[in-house]
């Protein structure tokens, strides 16, 4: 499978049967902030962050692909929430001559890869025009990801009997 990026060359330059992946832009397609109590904190700043993730998949032509990272966060120091945003990340992909599996493997692992580094910006910049401390999310291991999901979908299906 071949990765392009921006300026690499052309993917007309390949055999035409060839597998390709190349993003076509990003785009932030949607985003919340909410902070009931603004920045008010009382004693030490210590909350407990929650991190929620979903890749979701839209079909635009048969070869692109628009794949939007969902990444929600919320923080909560006792029982009060002191902030949650929701950052909606999305980029266009172009996929050719994938197969079916290549094609999930690129939606689950690689698209969000990329995009995610974009969506942990929004959330840090959300979270400090807020007037919180400087917020930034850890790495995160889609392939690990992907894996684990894959490994609990074959321990969920059920076994056919002859």
């Amino acid at each position: 499978m071949v990765n392009e990026t921006t300026g690499a060359a052309p993917a007309n330059d390949l055999p035409a049967d060839a597998p390709v992946l190349a993003l076509q832009s990003v785009y932030l397609k949607d985003c919340s902030y909410e902070a009931p109590n603004g920045p008010r904190v009382d004693g030490q700043w210590n909350p407990q962050i929650s991190l929620d993730l979903h890749t979701g998949v839209n079909i635009l032509t048969p070869e692109l692909r628009e794949i939007v990272l969902t990444v929600t966060v919320s923080a909560k120091q006792g029982e009060s929430t002191m902030f949650l945003v929701e950052v909606k990340q999305a980029g266009a992909f172009l996929m050719r001559n994938l197969t079916d599996d290549d094609a999930r493997r690129a939606i689950g692992t690689i698209c969000p890869s990329v995009l995610f580094p974009f969506a942990r910006a929004a959330v840090s910049n959300l979270v400090t025009q807020g007037g919180f401390p400087q917020f930034l999310l850890p790495p995160v291991n889609f392939e690990a990801l992907y894996e684990r999901a894959l490994a609990d979908a074959r321990n969920q299906t059920p076994a056919t009997k002859n």
